[in-house]
């Protein structure tokens, strides 16, 4: 059998350890507090659309929780040497890239899931789309672990092409079928629930690549340099796609909510009196029974 390359690197030098080190440290930076101000701010948008803004945090919060594992693993399997400058010697605890699989199967059914949430299409349209979407996620993600964890080339390739079947199909739904419900969309959040479907899809593209890395082989991709490499491929995809795709999501239901729910908009209202302006600081949340009542005091 044909071997594949950079699968087990067996030394780091310090300068490529501490770029890898510090993209695990920001990718749980980002995720983490991604995470809590999603939380924090789901209140801020009408209830029909928190559920998406709740399952944007719980994907980050899945994928925090295994970028420490991640992270406590990569210091393990390539511990400090003797001095500063001196190379990072694989430890006899291999780098587990196990972890990042287990993060994907979980958090990619929740992107979709999330996508769905916020457009808002009603229960039967939504039960279809997910019926469509989730299990092909799961079953693009289980099929790439074999090829993603295997030293040999041809079963790399059987399992990355397996993989690419549910992706395509994947592909096809988001753009063909999620188009139509996009026509119902209120046209301050098409074009971003448009550009955001493109982001998505754009994004993973960066795994297949990454995962082609020990196939091509080479000085640079069979080494460190593929490596490091396929670590800030996979990390700062994560970070779009879950963190900054998190943060869009919450836009589009914060802009719906405004636009479906006035006492959501949190503009101050603004009273004209004769030759002077009131201003009325409107809390988001406030009845419309109680804003009435103040207008008509002010005036």
């Amino acid at each position: 059998m044909v071997q594949a390359s950079a699968v087990n690197i067996p030394s780091l030098s310090a300068g490529n350890f501490a770029t890898v080190y510090n993209l695990f440290s920001l990718a749980i930076a980002c995720l983490l507090f991604t995470a809590l101000y999603l939380v924090v701010s789901q209140r801020q948008v009408a209830k029909q659309y928190r559920n998406a803004v709740i399952v944007s945090a719980t994907v980050c919060a899945i994928a925090a929780y295994h970028y420490f594992r991640i992270f406590n693993n990569f210091e393990a399997s390539y511990p400090a040497g003797e001095t500063i400058d001196s190379a990072h010697q694989l430890s006899n605890i291999e780098f587990n890239e196990g972890y990042r699989y287990v993060d994907w199967f979980l958090t990619v059914p929740l992107l979709l899931l999330e996508t769905v949430a916020v457009l808002a299409l009603g229960r039967a349209a939504s039960k279809k789309l997910l019926f469509k979407l989730i299990p092909a996620s799961a079953l693009m993600i289980a099929l790439g672990y074999p090829g993603e964890i295997t030293n040999e080339v041809v079963p790399r390739l059987v399992w990355g092409t397996l993989s690419t079947i549910p992706f395509l199909y994947l592909l096809y739904v988001l753009f063909v079928e999620l188009s139509k419900s996009l026509d119902r969309q209120p046209e301050e959040v098409k074009h971003t629930i448009k550009m955001l479907r493109i982001a998505l899809v754009g994004l993973w593209g960066v795994y297949p690549i990454a995962y082609l890395f020990p196939i091509l082989g080479g000085d640079f991709f069979g080494g460190e340099g593929g490596f490091v490499l396929k670590q800030a491929g996979y990390s700062i995809a994560d970070i779009l796609a879950k963190a900054a795709y998190g943060l869009a999501i919450y836009k589009v239901a914060r802009t719906k909510s405004r636009i479906e729910d006035p006492e959501y908009d949190d503009h101050p209202d603004t009273v004209h009196d004769g030759s002077h302006q009131a201003i009325v600081d409107e809390p988001v949340g406030a009845s419309r029974a109680g804003r009435a009542n103040r207008t008509a005091r002010t005036s």
